[in-house]
């Protein structure tokens, strides 16, 4: 297996890993509006968000996962979801000070997930197994 096709196969077993995170996410929006309502509030300091926005939230989301996972328009969709997921890695920063307290320890995992979406942008012109692609690995 030569080096380009390795690279294709990393590159979509990180696309497919950060889709699966990010669609619970996404789902939760839907399945429990009331959560996201507490999470913009705790964490963005947005109160006030009712089911409907939840709703349209989780939509909007869901199409750009969609995009994501399939590869198409690679640029702004990889872009999307770092920006997203570095605005939610970062937000949550008074939890990485008191990592043993309570359920701290999980928001570490935010960490790897972040270098996975940045190594995902940053080398999306090798991401061969999309949509989008103009040469597919051999």
């Amino acid at each position: 297996m030569n080096q380009q096709r390795r690279l294709s196969i990393s590159l979509l077993m990180l696309r497919l890993g950060v889709f699966v995170v990010m669609l619970v996410w996404t789902l939760d929006k839907f399945v429990r509006p009331d959560h996201t309502a507490d999470v913009f509030s705790g964490f963005y300091g947005i109160s006030g968000l009712d089911a409907q926005i939840a709703y349209v939230l989780g939509a909007l989301e869901l199409v750009l996962l969609l995009a994501f996972v399939v590869g198409f328009a690679r640029r702004w969709s990889y872009g999307i979801v770092l920006v997203l997921h570095g605005v939610s890695t970062f937000s949550t920063w008074s939890h990485y000070f008191e990592p043993f307290e309570g359920s701290n320890l999980m928001f570490f995992a935010a960490w790897p997930m972040l270098a996975a979406c940045a190594a995902l942008y940053l080398l999306r012109d090798s991401d061969s197994y999309t949509l989008g692609s103009r040469k597919i690995a051999k």
